[in-house]
C-alpha cells in the first residue's frame, strides 16, 4: 500500500486519513513540528542539529532507530528544550491538537510530564495551565474549520524519579479542568510500578483512571507490577504479553496457543494495549520475535481476541501519524475496513471518559466507517 506525498493512503478505495480516529498514547513532547523546535530553539539561542525542517526530522529518526528505549528517550531532551515557556507549551499544545485533528483524530489523549519543563521557573500548576490553555486553543481553531476534536491530558509521572505522589495529586486537582487521567513513563527496566505505590493508592483513592507504561523495555514482571501495584485501567505499550502466550501448534491460518495466566487476564479483562508499531520497532520492544513490522505479534493478539489499540507513541521520533500507523498495519497484515474500524473502536471503549461519551465516541465511529 503505497502512502502519498501527503501521508494518506487508500484502503477499499477510502482515504484513510478521512476515517474517524481515537488516540490513547501520544506524547506531547514526542509531536513537537520540526519548524516549531527550530523557531522555539532560536528564541532561547539553543543549538539545534540541523537548521532545517526536513533534515530535523531526518535527524530524529535516524538517532531514534537504535533499537534500545535507553537511546530513543535521549532524543527528547531537545524536544523538552523548547518547552519551558507558557508560550512555548501553550504553541506546542495548539499544534498538537491541530495535526490530530488533520489526521482524523476526532478524540485523543495527550501525555506528558509537567516535571520536566520547570526549567522557566512556571510552577506544576502553571505548566498545566499552559498546556490546557493549548488544547482548548487548537479545539477551538479546529471547530472554525467545520470540524470537531476533543484532547484530554494525562498527567505523567517519571518512573525514575520520587516525585509521583505530588504528580497524582497535581493530576486529580485537575480533574474536571483538562486531566482525564494519570501515567508513568521514562526508563521501565529497574523502574516498576510498585517504587510508585504512594501515588497509585492516592490515584485509586480518589477513582481517577490510570495507564501504565509496561510491557515495552521490561516484561512480565513489570505488566504485572502496573496492574496489581498501579491498577492500571490500560497498559502503556504492553506488547511484551506476548511472553506469556506460547505458540504450540500452526497449521496455514490456525495457531493453537496456550496462555499463562497474566496474558488470559489481559485478555479476558479486555484491558486495552496502547499498541505502537512503529516505535515498538524503534526501541527494540518486539526484538524477541524479530525486526520487521510483519514480525509484530500484534496482528497474533489481535487475532486472540486482545483489545488492542493502535498508537503513534512520539510522532516526531517516528515520523508517523496515525494514519500511517493504520496504513502499515494493513499492508503488512491485510487487514481491511472492518479491521481498522475494530481498533478504533477497541480504543473508544479504552477512552477515559464517562460511559455516555465512550458511547457516543462509539457512535461517531460507526458512522464515519458505514459513510
Amino acid at each position: 500500500m503505497a502512502i502519498d506525498q501527503h501521508g494518506d493512503a487508500k484502503l477499499d478505495g477510502v482515504s484513510i486519513r478521512s476515517l474517524p480516529k481515537v488516540s490513547l498514547h501520544d506524547h506531547l513532547d514526542g509531536a513537537l513540528r520540526p519548524q516549531t523546535i527550530i523557531e522555539l530553539a532560536d528564541e532561547i539561542d539553543l543549538d539545534v542539529p540541523e537548521g532545517d525542517a526536513d533534515d530535523l526530522a531526518d535527524w530524529f529518526e535516524d538517532q531514534s532507530d537504535s533499537g534500545s528505549l535507553v537511546e530513543y528517550l535521549k532524543t527528547f531532551d531537545l524536544t523538552t528544550a523548547v518547552m519551558q515557556s507558557a508560550e512555548g507549551l501553550r504553541r506546542v499544545a495548539r499544534e498538537f491538537v491541530e495535526d490530530l485533528a488533520a489526521d482524523g483524530v476526532i478524540y485523543g489523549e495527550v501525555r506528558w510530564a509537567p516535571e520536566q519543563h520547570l526549567g522557566g521557573g512556571l510552577s506544576l500548576e502553571e505548566a498545566v495551565e499552559a498546556v490546557q490553555e493549548g488544547i482548548e486553543e487548537g479545539e477551538d481553531a479546529v471547530s472554525s474549520t467545520g470540524r470537531d476534536i476533543r484532547v484530554g491530558q494525562l498527567i505523567t509521572a517519571m518512573r525514575h524519579t520520587d516525585r509521583s505522589l505530588e504528580i497524582a495529586e497535581l493530576a486529580v486537582d485537575f480533574r474536571g479542568r483538562g486531566a482525564v487521567g494519570f501515567d508513568i513513563a521514562g526508563p521501565e527496566d529497574g523502574f516498576p510500578a510498585s517504587n510508585h505505590r504512594a501515588a497509585f493508592d492516592y490515584l485509586a483513592e480518589h477513582f481517577f483512571p490510570v495507564t501504565v507504561h509496561a510491557g515495552e523495555a521490561a516484561g512480565l514482571d513489570s505488566i504485572r507490577s502496573a496492574l496489581i501495584d498501579g491498577r492500571a485501567l490500560r497498559l502503556g505499550h504492553g506488547v511484551r504479553i506476548a511472553d506469556d502466550l506460547e505458540v504450540v501448534q500452526q497449521k496455514g491460518d490456525e495457531v493453537l496457543v496456550t496462555f499463562g495466566d497474566l496474558a488470559r487476564w489481559v485478555r479476558d479483562r479486555e484491558i486495552p494495549l496502547e499498541l505502537s508499531p512503529s516505535s515498538n520497532l524503534q526501541t527494540g520492544a518486539i526484538s524477541r520475535w524479530g525486526t520487521g513490522l510483519e514480525d509484530h505479534p500484534f496482528d497474533l493478539l489481535y487475532q486472540l481476541g486482545f483489545a488492542v489499540t493502535v498508537n503513534v507513541d512520539n510522532r516526531t521520533m517516528s515520523r508517523t501519524s496515525l494514519t500511517r500507523e493504520l496504513a502499515l498495519l494493513a499492508e503488512t497484515f491485510d487487514y481491511r475496513l472492518e479491521d481498522l474500524e475494530a481498533f478504533q473502536l477497541n480504543a473508544a471503549a479504552g477512552a477515559f471518559l464517562s460511559v455516555e461519551e465512550r458511547e457516543e465516541l462509539i457512535e461517531l465511529i460507526g458512522e464515519g466507517f458505514s459513510a
